[in-house]
């Protein structure tokens, strides 16, 4: 507690703590969610199985509208990444740094996950457990992964869609949008594959509009100079104005995006060919989320025309110390939760079913409801151990903490971003004789740059196709380590490679 109020003082004036609030809430609501639709059941051998429950509940449908919360974290995601780089810059640092240091907070708990469930894996294949229960125990467990493939694609693109939005505005965003509805008619009359693409094009329209809100709220903030530490004003210019630059956000603003989406979203999944639950329901001859459809672009507008509407108030109440502090506390260790929320369910199943009182209700029973609260209160109390095992590689990785920029509105008033000030010792922008150097120094000539920044995409690339293969093998598949052999590989050699740049490998003479 003492650390959390050292940590909640001095964060900077600046920082938009609604952000984080964001952040927080939008991974509580996918654990909560991922727990309250579990199924579970016992497969022909007795064996506990589990699935989403979703499909025998139609009436729960038009919820997904509130549970589907992979949006906001996409949105948040490229306001917090416009701000960190574009304060990293003016630090004199250069985009490869920056997204090194930004993949460490996403890697290393990630890796901890990975390693843990592989030697796991082959402890349980070595006292004979069969390889493909192994694998179904292990795919269960890295179903998380699929948000975090699409993430790691999506983040180091972050430089050249800010350069977009600076030509083009609320243009980028649009065409995005119109690639996704492409996709759409590809799934409706084929050929399928069409709808691919919409993977990245749909969490990059996304990822825009947060990266717009960042550039909207630096304005406002500029054009404000009491709130933003007394900076000259900074309109928007005639041409920004005539390209939409700038997206508004004000309460009317708020209100017409959340009716808007709205009735664009029920218009979609009433008259139009799109399916009203917004979450995965086998079966269903479309999904929303997987690939992005333009009726989960369209719920994005509302949501975010609900999230300006309760700024206001949500911002006075992060004033209190209290509130602030738990929200510090929860973005600590935000990833982890979210990546071992599956896990901690297996744990709880194993458990109980090793004891003999494993529940198994019909879905939709009165028994499968009253079972919900015991069900994630007992989650919650696995989670929070796992947590308390594996938080702290995260938590180490971020313990630059508030002087980090994820969320500042300024995107300058810290000189840090989530790998703290190793960026800097990471190679570029560093000045070795006491003279800017614009990115490069005696030592790390332009060659060598170049070279760093085709490791740093190959390690990332690396790093997605592993995610992605392991995401596509069957639950069914005989994987001894629980993991396909190439994607652990993969994953392994990509991760160690980021790891070395960041470490300064291969930026000294």
């Amino acid at each position: 507690m003492r650390r959390l109020r050292q940590l909640a003082a001095r964060t900077p004036a600046g920082r938009q703590r609604y952000v984080d609030l964001l952040r927080a809430l939008a991974i509580g609501m996918v654990v909560l969610g991922h727990w309250a639709v579990a199924a579970i059941g016992e497969d022909a051998a007795g064996r506990p199985t589990g699935r989403s429950a979703l499909p025998d509940l139609p009436w729960a449908y038009p919820l997904t509208w509130i549970a589907q919360v992979m949006p906001i974290f996409f949105l948040v995601g490229g306001y917090a990444n416009a701000a960190s780089l574009t304060s990293r810059r003016a630090a004199g640092v250069d985009a490869t740094a920056w997204l090194l240091g930004r993949g460490a907070r996403l890697l290393r708990p990630t890796t901890a996950l990975l390693l843990v469930i592989a030697a796991a894996a082959a402890l349980a294949s070595l006292v004979g457990v069969a390889a493909t229960l192994v694998r179904t125990v292990a795919w269960f467990a890295t179903i998380p992964l699929w948000f975090l493939a699409a993430y790691l694609i999506v983040v180091p693109l972050t430089p050249a869609m800010l350069a977009l939005h600076r030509r083009f505005g609320l243009l980028v965003p649009a065409a995005l949008a119109a690639l996704v509805v492409a996709g759409d008619v590809g799934r409706a009359l084929g050929p399928a594959e069409l709808a691919l693409p919409n993977y990245v094009f749909g969490w990059l329209a996304v990822h825009q509009l947060g990266i717009a809100w960042r550039d909207a709220d630096a304005g406002r903030h500029d054009a404000h100079p009491d709130a933003a530490g007394g900076h000259p004003p900074r309109p928007a210019s005639a041409r920004d104005r005539a390209r939409g630059r700038r997206l508004p956000l004000s309460r009317r603003a708020g209100a017409a995006a959340l009716l808007g989406g709205l009735v664009a979203t029920v218009l979609l999944t009433t008259v139009g060919p799109y399916p009203v639950s917004m979450l995965n329901v086998p079966g269903e001859r479309l999904d929303n989320a997987a690939p992005p459809s333009l009726a989960l672009l369209t719920l994005t507008v509302a949501q975010f025309g609900l999230i300006l509407l309760l700024r206001d108030p949500a911002e006075r109440w992060l004033r209190r110390p209290r509130p602030w502090q738990a929200v510090i506390a929860v973005n600590a260790v935000v990833l982890t939760v979210f990546l071992w929320h599956l896990s901690a369910a297996i744990l709880l199943v194993g458990a109980l079913d090793a004891a003999g009182v494993l529940p198994t209700p019909p879905v939709g029973s009165a028994a499968w409801l009253a079972w919900r609260a015991p069900w994630v209160l007992m989650l919650t109390v696995v989670l929070a151990a796992l947590v308390a095992v594996f938080g702290p590689v995260e938590a180490r990785t971020g313990r630059a903490g508030q002087g980090r920029t994820d969320g500042d509105a300024r995107g300058g008033s810290a000189d840090r971003d989530g790998n703290g000030r190793r960026a800097h010792r990471a190679g570029q922008g560093r000045r070795t004789d006491g003279a800017a150097t614009s990115g490069r120094t005696p030592a790390d000539p332009g060659w060598r740059a170049t070279a760093r920044s085709a490791l740093t995409a190959a390690g990332f690339a690396a790093v997605v196709y592993a995610l992605m293969v392991n995401a596509q093998t069957p639950r069914s598949a005989p994987e001894p380590m629980g993991l396909p052999a190439a994607a652990l590989v993969a994953y392994l050699v990509g991760a160690g490679t980021l790891r070395l740049l960041r470490s300064g490998w291969g930026s000294r003479g």
